[in-house]
Order: C-alpha cells, then sequence, then structure tokens
C-alpha cells in the first residue's frame, strides 16, 4: 500500500450524518393549510363586514397574514442543517444556515470531549464537542428521540477512533 492509500484510508471517515429539522408540513401540506385558512377567513371576514362588523373582517385578513408569516418563517429555518463526520484524524461539523451560509468546526477526535446535558424527563437538552480551547453545540434542532440516537451513535464512533491507535 502506497503512502496515499493509507492517508486516503486514515480520512475515511467512520461515521457521517447529516441533522436537519423535523418539519410535519411539507410543501403540499403548506399549500393546503393556507388555502383552507384563506378561504374560512375569506369566508367570514365577508360575511362580518356585509353584518357590519367590519372590524372583524380586517382582524381575520390580519389573522391569515400572520399565519402565512409564521409558516413562511417555519419553512425557511426547517432548510438549516448540519454534516458531521468522524474519521481516524478529524472531526468534522458543518453547520448551514436557512440562507445557505455555511460553518465549518474541526476537532482532532484525540483531543475532543462529547458532553451531553440532560434533564430526568426530557432526555438530552444539548450536546456539545469540545476540544483545543473550542466549543460548538450539535444537533440543538433535534428531537428528543433523534438527540439519544445521534447521541450513541456518535459516541460509539467517537470511542472507535480512539481505539483504533
Amino acid at each position: 500500500m502506497t503512502e496515499s492509500n493509507a492517508q486516503m484510508v486514515e480520512d475515511h471517515p467512520v461515521f457521517a450524518a447529516e441533522l436537519t429539522p423535523y418539519r410535519s408540513l411539507g410543501r403540499r401540506g403548506f399549500k393546503l393549510v393556507l388555502m383552507l385558512s384563506g378561504a374560512v377567513c375569506a369566508f367570514y371576514g365577508i360575511f362580518f363586514m356585509v353584518s357590519g362588523a367590519w372590524p372583524i373582517g380586517l382582524f381575520l385578513g390580519v389573522d391569515f397574514l400572520l399565519l402565512y408569516f409564521a409558516l413562511k418563517m417555519s419553512d425557511h429555518s426547517g432548510r438549516q442543517r448540519e454534516e458531521v463526520s468522524v474519521s481516524p484524524t478529524n472531526i468534522l461539523i458543518r453547520k448551514v444556515s436557512p440562507t445557505g451560509r455555511m460553518i465549518e468546526h474541526r476537532f482532532n477526535p484525540f483531543w475532543a470531549r462529547f458532553r451531553i446535558n440532560r434533564h430526568e424527563e426530557f432526555g438530552i437538552t444539548s450536546m456539545f464537542v469540545s476540544g483545543e480551547g473550542r466549543t460548538t453545540d450539535v444537533g440543538s434542532f433535534l428531537n428528543p428521540d433523534d438527540r439519544e440516537s445521534f447521541a450513541k451513535a456518535f459516541r460509539n464512533a467517537l470511542a472507535t477512533v480512539t481505539r483504533r491507535v
């Protein structure tokens, strides 16, 4: 085996995961919710305006606009993701914001520590990777079950890499 092949084998990830926030409302559901709520708001808004209670009709229009902006913001924040990989020489945590801005955090697996904060009732509340004087959070947007499974898999990968010495 040549030296470059040995280096490629060393850098091959033992663990790789892409973390994304869970969104129960897809593109089709987004449109359906807006159409249904828009129809209901329009129907009752017109009814109240014709009845002489025009402020209620205006408030229903404002309610619909607020619902639209809230759903748009939720959809936008769902575009964030984190790519986590562990290789024998490197821990890479790449965070991609909803706007596409990317930040990379690299750690030496032999100096890195994986810490979790746990609550008795809720389970894991936060996860951190620290080392070389730096700390970054991981999977802050995950639900409790996904945090548990990620923490177990990440901890096992980190143990596997550090045992290979």
